[in-house]
């Protein structure tokens, strides 16, 4: 008598990931690292821990791929006019903050100066940005349109920080009107940190 073949396994649900992630960023918006757990995750998803074990190590893998998952980053942005580089690279970074994984960006990055696990993943989600910004202030040096000692870290700090503290605190009705129209926003304070940077010492 020849052996039953195996039965097979269950197929795997294509839309848990996409579900999982989504908790994620959802849960840590909302509770910060202090309260983002996998139990916490896989009951808003609506799955089972060993589901998100199965897929991520632990509670830092699993931020990290939501964060990725969720926040649109830093894309590759083509050489171009100084300013139109850097409305281009702060369009990006407001995108995040409005953009479904922004509560969570807002929460990562203020966890940050407290937990060293907050504060690496933060580091790897700002990574792109950072470069990006270099790049594009090398560029701008050689061409001779910013000053040669021109801080790479005052001007992504004003730049993203600005960003950050406008989403903060402006009423939902202008976040609505921001995300149909970021230049609104975004040309003045390219415009004011390119000033500052020209400016005599």
């Amino acid at each position: 008598m020849e052996p039953a073949a195996p039965r097979p396994g269950r197929p795997r649900d294509p839309d848990v990931d996409a579900r999982i992630l989504r908790a994620a960023v959802e849960h840590f918006g909302e509770q910060g690292w202090v309260g983002f757990s996998i139990e916490g995750v896989a009951r808003r998803a609506g799955v089972g821990k060993p589901s998100i074990y199965r897929r991520w190590d632990g509670r830092e893998a699993l931020l990290l791929a939501a964060m990725r998952e969720h926040l649109d980053g830093a894309g590759d942005i083509e050489p171009s006019a100084v300013a139109e580089e850097l409305a281009a690279l702060t369009r990006q970074w407001l995108a995040v903050y409005l953009g479904t994984g922004g509560r969570a960006a807002l929460r990562l990055s203020v966890d940050s100066t407290t937990f060293p696990e907050a504060q690496a993943l933060w580091e790897e989600v700002r990574r792109s940005v950072v470069l990006q910004a270099r790049a594009i202030v090398r560029r701008a040096i050689g061409r001779g349109d910013l000053p040669a000692d021109t801080s790479v870290t005052l001007l992504l700090d004003t730049l993203l920080g600005g960003v950050m503290n406008h989403v903060v605190v402006a009423p939902p009705d202008h976040l609505a009107d921001l995300s149909a129209d970021p230049d609104r926003y975004v040309v003045p304070l390219v415009d004011w940190v390119l000033a500052a940077a020209r400016a005599p010492r």
